[in-house]
C-alpha cells in the first residue's frame, strides 16, 4: 500500500483569523481558499517546507474549535524557530525535552535527535508541537 498524508483538518472558529494567524504569523503557504456555497469554505494551508497541510473552514466538521491536539511541525533548529516565534509575538513553551519520561526545561543538552521541543496554541487553542529532527529525516 501506497498511503500519503495530504491534508488534517484544522476545527477554528474565525477562518479568516486562523488564516491570518498561521499565514502571517507561521508562514503556511494558502494552496487555495473556496467559498463553496454559504454553509462551506475551505482554505488549504501548507507549512513551509511540508507537503500535507491543513484545511480550516466552515462545514468541515463537527470538532470543536480549539479540539485539536500534538501535531507535530519538524524543524533543524529549535533555537532558531523560538527566535522567529517571539519576534512574530507567539507565545510558546519550550525548550523542553525528556529523560526518562521527565519533562526538563532547555533543549537536550546532547542535542539527542527527536528530543528537543517547543509547543505552541493557535488562536483557537488548537495546540502544536514543534520537534528538533536531525538533517537527514
Amino acid at each position: 500500500m501506497d498511503l500519503k498524508l495530504e491534508l488534517i483538518i484544522l476545527p477554528v472558529s474565525d477562518v479568516d483569523a486562523a488564516k491570518d494567524f498561521y499565514v502571517n504569523k507561521l508562514g503556511f503557504a494558502v494552496e487555495m481558499d473556496q467559498q463553496l456555497g454559504p454553509e462551506f469554505r475551505v482554505a488549504r494551508l501548507i507549512p513551509p517546507g511540508s507537503r500535507c497541510g491543513i484545511a480550516i473552514g466552515t462545514g468541515l466538521s463537527d470538532a470543536a474549535p480549539g479540539s485539536a491536539s500534538g501535531m507535530h511541525l519538524m524543524v533543524l533548529d529549535a533555537d532558531e524557530v523560538a527566535t522567529e516565534l517571539n519576534s512574530q509575538g507567539i507565545a510558546f513553551n519550550g525548550p523542553y525535552h525528556f529523560i526518562e519520561g521527565i519533562r526538563i526545561d532547555g533543549p537536550h543538552p546532547a542535542r539527542e535527535p527527536f528530543n528537543t521541543f517547543l509547543d505552541f496554541c493557535d488562536p483557537d487553542g488548537n495546540t502544536w508541537i514543534i520537534q528538533e529532527v536531525p538533517a537527514e529525516n
